[in-house]
């Protein structure tokens, strides 16, 4: 949800969560090993933008980025400093992150711009939003341009009567969803099927509510349609349903899914599964991930981590999301409520296990709450959203992640001594933790040579404490320092630690009465 949550906030029943997670195991052998992350937790230099990005899309090694903004400014430039022009509308140079001249400005309307898609050929990429002109032109909420030259389109220009806040394309056919109830003067509520040319297709569905995901299974021929809505074609339907892509007729509902007081964000899927992403308000509300198959629409899991999820992508066996989870207490490989929140997690698709990969935002502005969407170019995945600062150093609603090499280096732990007695020092210290690895090596040295070698996982919210008894002269003096490795990068070595080692009390003389 947009507002922190209590810890009262119920999280499932250990029952239901134990079920949730043994029909995960059966849809997903147990045996399958874990996936491997595509991407380091080491940010990309990246351009900023003043406000809120809502969507991001890719096409042909430019990334576009439409929000809520009228400037963007360098990689590290303090806000105000060094800022460019771009009216709720930007592009990337995909590989340098170069901002590009394809600037058209949206304005109009409540001045925003909600949703991106590119054609699957990635000639043409779909705008909508909430705006009345590009440029000099009058428009109403969605237009197309040619990626090739960044040119607004003349054929398709639909008059859509409120906010657009979802795409899907076809090469033949394009969806919107949002809070609209007429299209070119004819009624289409919440979601609308045009061609390519902006004319208006059959395809007709009732929703009595903003619809505010779409994702289409173009083999099955159906349109998957996420939102705060409660009725579909005169029928209840709360949040998400399956539509034939086209005639706009319900395929599928998922009573019981997705609590009343909650609503589905975002939507992807693979080749057998859908996931969806939920964000709710009040008690008992849902704001965690989900996986269904596709063939029967049936759950395969549930995670019941808090803290809003806005966007879902599956990339290569993984499944990434934006959101500000907290309490993850009943999910696999979760974490417990500490307030705080982590903004960007990877999950077992099969399973819904959290995977050990921790790039993190903060919430920042607006509602908040930290990351909006994610897109994949080619092997970079890029995050947007409104939050100001990423891995705790400042960032403004833009950030990308590459797929390597990881640079980032283990904090240097704190070395203490434990006990001393003679002959003998007991050192202790806390665990390190990395974004990217689990398992840390830490190398513990006494006067500049290695005695001590020790290895154990650890997490930002579990990290144990480990110790080491070294054998020493009675009465000698030392220094003691230590190193972590995560394998490939190793922190500085701590301060040095200077002990003391106790003499042997001195033996009473014989006959010393």
């Amino acid at each position: 949800m947009r507002l922190r949550k209590s810890a009262t906030k119920a999280a499932a029943s250990a029952a239901a969560a134990a079920l949730l997670c043994s029909a995960a195991l059966t849809d997903a052998a147990a045996t399958d090993a874990a996936p491997a992350i595509s991407f380091t937790a080491d940010p990309l230099s990246t351009w900023q933008t003043n406000g809120i990005v809502w969507s991001l899309a890719y096409a042909h090694g430019v990334v576009y980025a439409g929000g809520t903004f009228d400037s963007v400014r360098p990689p590290g430039a303090a806000p105000g400093r060094r800022e460019v022009a771009r009216r709720n509308f930007a592009a990337f140079d995909a590989r340098t992150g170069a901002l590009l001249p394809c600037a058209p400005q949206f304005t109009g309307g409540e001045g925003t711009v909600r949703a991106l898609k590119v054609s699957p050929d990635g000639r043409v990429l779909y705008v909508g939003g909430s705006f009345s002109r590009v440029g000099g032109t009058g428009v109403a909420s969605a237009v197309a341009l040619d990626t090739a030259g960044c040119t607004l389109r003349r054929d398709f220009r639909p008059a859509v009567s409120a906010t657009v806040r979802a795409i899907e394309a076809t090469g033949d056919t394009v969806y919107l969803g949002g809070d609209f109830d007429l299209i070119s003067g004819r009624s289409r509520h919440r979601v609308a099927a045009l061609t390519p040319a902006g004319a208006l297709l059959p395809f007709t569905a009732d929703l009595d509510r903003p619809v505010r995901a779409l994702s289409l299974v173009s083999a099955r021929h159906q349109l998957f349609v996420g939102g705060d809505f409660d009725w579909v074609n005169g029928r209840q339907a709360h949040a998400l349903a399956t539509l034939d892509s086209a005639t706009g007729a319900t395929v599928r509902s998922y009573p019981g899914w997705i609590p009343d007081n909650s609503s589905v964000r975002t939507i992807a899927h693979d080749d057998t599964r859908f996931y969806l992403g939920g964000d709710g308000h009040g008690r008992g509300s849902y704001d965690g991930r989900m996986s269904g198959r596709l063939d029967d629409g049936a759950l395969v899991w549930k995670d019941h981590c808090q803290g809003a999820t806005q966007a879902v992508l599956i990339h290569r066996g993984v499944l990434y999301s934006g959101s500000h989870a907290h309490n993850c207490s009943w999910t696999p490989g979760g974490f417990p409520e500490r307030h705080d929140r982590q903004h960007l997690l990877a999950q077992q698709p099969g399973t819904g296990e959290i995977l050990h990969w921790f790039p993190d935002t903060n919430d920042g502005m607006g509602e908040p709450v930290g990351p909006r969407a994610l897109t994949l170019a080619g092997d970079t995945l890029w995050v947007s959203g409104e939050f100001t600062e990423v891995n705790d150093h400042p960032q403004q609603s833009l950030t990308r992640f590459g797929a390597g090499p990881d640079t980032g280096a283990p904090e240097v732990p704190v070395l203490d001594v434990a006990t001393t007695n003679p002959g003998q020092v007991t050192l202790r210290w806390q665990t390190s933790w990395d974004r990217d690895t689990a398992s840390l090596s830490y190398r513990l040295y006494r006067d500049g040579r290695v005695v001590s070698r020790q290895r154990a996982s650890s997490t930002f919210w579990n990290r144990p404490w480990l110790t080491y008894t070294d054998s020493v002269p009675a009465g000698t003096r030392h220094q003691y320092r230590i190193e972590v490795t995560d394998g490939t990068n190793t922190s500085p070595r701590s301060r040095a630690l200077d002990v003391a080692v106790p003499a042997k009390p001195p033996t009473a003389a014989a006959g010393t009465p």
